[in-house]
Parts: C-alpha cells; structure tokens; sequence
C-alpha cells in the first residue's frame, strides 16, 4: 500500500485502506494479536538498552527533570515559599462553569469551598515534611475534595479535580494538610498533589524511602494483577497491583501459612498498610504465581514493548487512571514501567523531557519534515501531538501504525466526507489518516517523538 499522504487538508488514500464494521479505519482482526507486529520484526528479542543503561538514565531524570522529585534530597525542612509553589502549580481553577455527573450546573459556592480546603493562609513559614507509603490505588487531586467536576455537559471521561494516580508502596512526603483534615498535600517521585490521609500509612523517612529499594521483590507483568483473598487481612485481600509496581517479598518460612493459607503456590509479598492510629504496618499477602509477574523487570525489546502494550489492548479510557485504569501517558509510561524504564507523569512533560531523546517540532517545520521523521520511527517510539499520545506500533505495506490510549478517532472515508468513530480504549489504528479536526492532521500537529534507545 502506499503512505496515505496529506496534500490540501485531503487523503490519497489507497483501496484497500478500508473502514470494517467496527469504524476503526485500516485494522483488521489479525492485527489486535501482539505477534501480528512482532513477527515483522528482524531482531525483536534484542535488547534495545541493558539493565545499566537504564539504571542510569533513570538516575538521570530524576536529577534533571524537573517534572520529577528526588524524596531523598526534599530534606528536613521545606520553606512556605516552595510548599505554596507545589500545591499552586496544580490546584488552578478558572471560572469556567462546572458541571456534576448528571450534567448540572455546580453552583459557584461549592467551587468556592472547594478552594478554601487548600487552607493556604495556615501553611507555616517551615514545614517539616512527613514521609509514608501509599496503602492502595488512590486518585491523586488537584484540590482536596471527592467532588466530581467536568468541564462540560456529557464529558465524563474528563474529571477537571483528577489529577493522577498512586499504587500500593508508592513513598510519599507529606508538606500540608487540608481545612478539613482529611487530604495531605503529597509529593511522590513523579507527581505533587492532594491525596486523601486515610490511603497513606506514615513511617519514618528511612523505612519509606528503603521501601522501594528491596532486595527481593516481584515485579508486576500484567496490566493488573490482585492478591488472593484473604478474611484474616482484609487491608490486603484482592489488593490491586498495576503493570510496573516492584513490590517486595516477605521474607518468611515457606511452610508457615501467610493470612490462613499455605503459600507454597503463590509469592509472599510484604506491603504496606495503614494502622489506626495512621502509621506504617507492614503485611505479608500471597500472589498466585500464576499471576503475570516477574522476578525483575522485563528485558527492554521490542518484542516486550508489544507485548507489554497489548495487555492493556480494550481497556477504557482513564483520565488520571481513573476506573482502574489510565489515560495516554499513563498508558506509554506503565508499558515501560514494566522494564523498568521510568517516564515523566503527564505528556507535556514526557514531550520535551532533557533526558529522553527526542526530536521536537515547530510551526516551521514542513509537512515533508515530518513524514521523513514517521518514516525512521521504531518500535516504542512516542508520537505527541497537544495533549496526547502515541506509541509507534510498526508499519503494514508502508503504512504506519500506532497503538493509543484513546477517546475518539477522526478521519475522512474514501469520498472526504469526516468520520468520528469513539474507541474511548486502548486501541491499535493507523497514523497517517487521523485528523485532529477538520484542517489539522495528527502529522502536522505532532510536537515532538520521544525515543527510549541510545
């Protein structure tokens, strides 16, 4: 097939480029199978970069990045100034209206209670930061409230107070607390926002910060994975672990029952939970090992990067990984999470991070540019365009393919007309027929592509 290309806002678009009963242009059933890609591959179980390489460009972003926090180095007091700078840089609201999730109006003095549980005028001039470990999957806020807010009628998927999510073991410092109490302000390695208390169980600074260097742990494979079920801890029954978490193992003798239950089938993992009074616990819970896990991270390959991507393959749409499960970023980001490869929370950031090589786009570069540079894509690379983005998939008779987490596709059938088709999903599609809108391909609107190899 020849590249469909862009010429006057119209497609040259080859025949066989068809549009299947599902409105997903140019996917066929065969290519949702992982080894549908992977079989076109030369050399997909090479490693694209060694367990050292990565090591060391992880170290490197979280000295460099400044979408990233270095937990050991916040220190033992934190100025007003710079506590105020973490919670204004993501609790911002305009005065547009906000609707509920029957599509009414939020009326303006709820938003403005919402505001006033920042309680900025009660942060001290020195704030001794508090450290703990996230207890289990928690929505991370850009203001200290459950209130579900949207910027407009029937746009459920686009939570305005979501802001992120932390897992279960993610460390935690604790800068501010909110008018009611019920919310710390939180800085974790790739995010600071409002957190409920009740989801973090809080230790000393060593013990949380060692938490997340074990000497022995399993790493999550699958998109999501739960513990067994246990009555005995119920803080720890059916817990849900996400793709990429490294949890520790419990070291305990392999014939002493874990949580009433032998544990000779199953991976004794040591998590964190929360006591009454607040502080950190630790208790064993049991992984089957025939859950999707590893003993380390995956080898970072080609072969992985798919097969990583296509365990997520029909989960809905997440925004801030809301209902169990994330939105594009977090989408890319867990996929390389799961060998080990650490990544910027939200796109803007991942966009134009100073240790991911990448190669950024302007208004002054050509449509031809670009082509030339979706032409060289690999493998894992990433596609931003504003506000999203795509994981490069591999190629059919030319054609370039991307695998996006994914809300909605916009193209034009073989007569011009425009066709919304919603996927809302993770979701394998081709590249080059996507239009942002009517005049503006997602060729053309790319900013940058992130490249995870040397």
């Amino acid at each position: 097939m020849t590249l469909v290309l862009i010429s006057n806002l119209a497609y040259a678009q080859n025949d066989s480029m068809t549009i299947p009963a599902s409105g997903v242009i140019g996917v066929q059933d065969a290519m949702l199978s992982p080894d549908y890609w992977i079989n076109k591959l030369a050399s997909p179980d090479q490693a694209i970069l060694t367990r050292a390489q990565i090591d060391a460009q992880n170290g490197r972003l979280l000295d460099n990045d400044p979408s990233m926090y270095d937990l050991g180095k916040i220190g033992t007091a934190v100025t007003r100034d710079q506590v105020l700078a973490w919670i204004t840089k993501v609790s911002k609201l305009d005065d547009k209206p906000l609707y509920d999730e029957k599509d009414q109006l939020i009326p303006r003095p709820i938003i403005d209670g919402v505001i006033a549980g920042l309680a900025l005028d009660k942060i001290p001039a020195v704030t001794q930061p508090r450290y703990g470990l996230i207890v289990h999957r928690v929505s991370m806020r850009n203001f200290p409230t459950r209130l579900r807010a949207f910027p407009g009628k029937g746009l459920q998927d686009f939570e305005r107070f979501q802001e992120s999510t932390l897992f279960p073991g993610d460390p935690v410092a604790i800068v501010h607390t909110s008018l009611d109490g019920q919310w710390y302000f939180v800085v974790s390695p790739r995010y600071a926002a409002w957190v409920e208390r009740s989801a973090i169980a809080e230790g000393t600074r060593d013990e949380v910060l060692a938490y997340a260097h074990p000497a022995s742990y399993r790493v999550v494979t699958g998109d999501k994975v739960r513990t067994v079920y246990t009555p005995e801890a119920p803080a720890v029954s059916e817990l849900l672990l996400d793709m990429g978490l490294r949890i520790p193992l419990d070291n305990l003798p392999p014939d002493e029952p874990v949580n009433g239950q032998g544990p000779y089938v199953s991976w004794t993992l040591k998590l964190p939970v929360r006591a009454e009074d607040g502080s950190l616990h630790f208790q064993p819970a049991l992984l089957q090992r025939v859950a999707d896990s590893s003993p380390d991270y995956l080898p970072l390959t080609q072969a992985n990067i798919i097969r990583q991507a296509f365990k997520f393959l029909g989960e809905r749409y997440g925004w801030g990984h809301l209902y169990n499960g994330r939105d594009c970023s977090g989408f890319v980001s867990d996929v390389y999470r799961s060998m080990g490869v650490q990544m910027p929370r939200n796109t803007g950031a991942q966009a134009i991070s100073p240790v991911l090589p990448h190669r950024e786009f302007s208004a002054s570069d050509s449509h031809e540019a670009r082509m030339q540079a979706i032409a060289q894509a690999q493998v894992g690379d990433l596609i931003y365009i504003p506000g999203h983005v795509m994981m490069f998939l591999g190629r059919v008779d030319g054609q370039p393919y991307v695998i996006q987490d994914v809300g909605g596709l916009v193209f034009r059938d073989s007569t011009g007309k425009m066709r919304w088709t919603k996927t809302n999903e993770v979701s394998v599609t081709p590249l080059l027929p996507l239009l942002v809108d009517d005049k503006l391909s997602y060729v053309d609107a790319m900013t940058s592509i992130v490249h995870i190899r040397p």
